[in-house]
């Protein structure tokens, strides 16, 4: 395997550039550039020189670390440079000349610790999630990941599923000894202990999904046309993010604004008003694609007078509430006006209130979509128990769910996924 080598630090420039080496030839690399090696896990200065030239790059902090206990699981090592592009690169140039060297590819220094076993999948999806958090929510939840908290609650229902597969391995290889034969059925306890994990399971994997914290809530503005809509997204984002026209159709796509509120991020969506008769092709289609972002919507903001189209959250607002003759709002209608700033508070209230039950709960373990996948591909596998009369297929619908657990922790079937996991990390991770 070749050595790798990155700055893992951020983009230079910067006060402190940390290049790291990971592989086989990373102390013997460190040992052409510096002449000497400091102790394992002990910062030391080293002068470090071209090995062609003998020119000085740069004097910097050297520290080693031997595999297999180290961040990649190989021999690893770090050189804390001035942070100039200049230097940088110098250190760069050097390193790429010398035999078994190469740079790193995104998320290789994190695809290496997977290979190595010293993190499993579910750590380096939660890694791959805090490298790109924005919010105080996201990273939250990213670092229980990062930390384990999906592996250990899997280690513990592949645990359980192991002992009732133990315990039907037993029965399929001595059911016919008399001993055996003449004690309790013991099929009734198996399928209720393999019904009790399915039940916790689709409990966790029930939750709200890691995917709502990262691409932020869905909430789909949606009315009529000339609702005002436009008008609303703009006072929401604080820019000019739509075109707000009196013409009636102004808004013919969806238009999508990123914000961040109280630590939550949204994404706002503006839509074509829905028209019983659309003046054209174009505004057809417009209507078609705000039925679809509706489906597809976490929340609605629905600005119309009419009741609000069937939705498990749905925040019905009483639109232009300071013009003329709009005065009185239904019930239950939140006044606003997105022209004077009335309601605008209340409204970003009524959302954080709603967020708080379809985003997944910071103290607890949230799955992201391949994981509650499996999860539930695996209780279903444990449900099927609870009906299956013959042993062997009983047994099989364990091997099944192990399976998926194994898959989750990266274990088994995963390398078709891994490209694209890896690829969204950074060239230093």
């Amino acid at each position: 395997m070749s050595t790798i080598f990155a700055v893992s630090s951020g983009a230079p420039p910067a006060a402190i550039a940390i290049m790291r080496l990971s592989g086989p030839g990373a102390f013997a690399a460190v040992l052409d550039l510096a002449g000497s090696l400091p102790q394992p896990r002990a910062a030391a200065l080293r002068a470090l020189r071209d090995p062609a030239t003998g020119d000085l790059l740069d004097r910097a902090l050297v520290l080693l670390f031997p595999g297999p206990a180290s961040a990649t699981g190989e021999d690893l090592a770090e050189l804390h440079l001035h942070g100039g592009r200049a230097v940088v690169r110098a250190v760069e140039e050097s390193l790429a000349a010398i035999p078994g060297l190469c740079a790193a590819e995104p998320g290789e220094f994190t695809r290496r610790a997977l290979a190595n076993g010293r993190i499993d999948l579910s750590e380096a999806e939660g890694l791959g999630d805090l490298l790109m958090a924005e919010t105080e929510a996201q990273r939250r939840v990213a670092i229980r990941s990062a930390e384990g908290a999906v592996r250990r609650e899997v280690e513990g229902w592949t645990t359980r599923a192991l002992g009732i597969s133990a315990q039907v391995e037993a029965l399929l290889d001595h059911g016919d000894e008399d001993d055996v034969a003449a004690g309790p059925d013991p099929l009734p306890g198996i399928r209720a202990a393999a019904a009790k994990l399915a039940d916790e399971i689709a409990i966790v994997a029930g939750r709200p999904p890691v995917e709502r914290l990262r691409d932020g809530l869905r909430v789909v503005l949606a009315g009529p046309p000339n609702a005002g809509k436009s008008t609303l997204l703009n006072a929401l984002t604080g820019r000019d993010a739509a075109i707000v026209s009196d013409i009636a159709g102004t808004t013919r796509d969806r238009i999508e604004a990123p914000v961040v509120r109280g630590g939550v991020a949204y994404l706002l969506t503006d839509t074509a008003g829905l028209n019983a008769a659309p003046g054209d092709a174009i505004e057809e289609i417009g209507i078609a694609r705000t039925r679809d972002a509706l489906e597809a919507a976490d929340i609605i903001l629905w600005l119309g007078d009419d009741p609000p189209p069937p939705h498990p959250a749905t925040i019905w607002l009483h639109a232009r509430a300071d013009e003329p003759g709009r005065a009185a709002a239904r019930d239950a209608a939140l006044p606003i006006s997105a022209a004077t700033g009335a309601g605008i508070d209340a409204l970003w209230h009524r959302l954080a209130e709603l967020s708080q039950a379809l985003l997944p709960p910071p103290d607890m373990v949230a799955l992201n979509a391949r994981q509650r996948e499996l999860s539930l591909s695996a209780a279903a596998a444990l449900r099927a128990i609870g009906t299956e009369p013959d042993l062997l297929l009983v047994a099989e619908h364990l091997r099944t769910a192990l399976r998926a657990f194994d898959a989750i922790t990266g274990r088994a079937g995963v390398e078709a996924m891994l490209d694209a996991l890896f690829g969204r990390f950074c060239i230093g991770k």
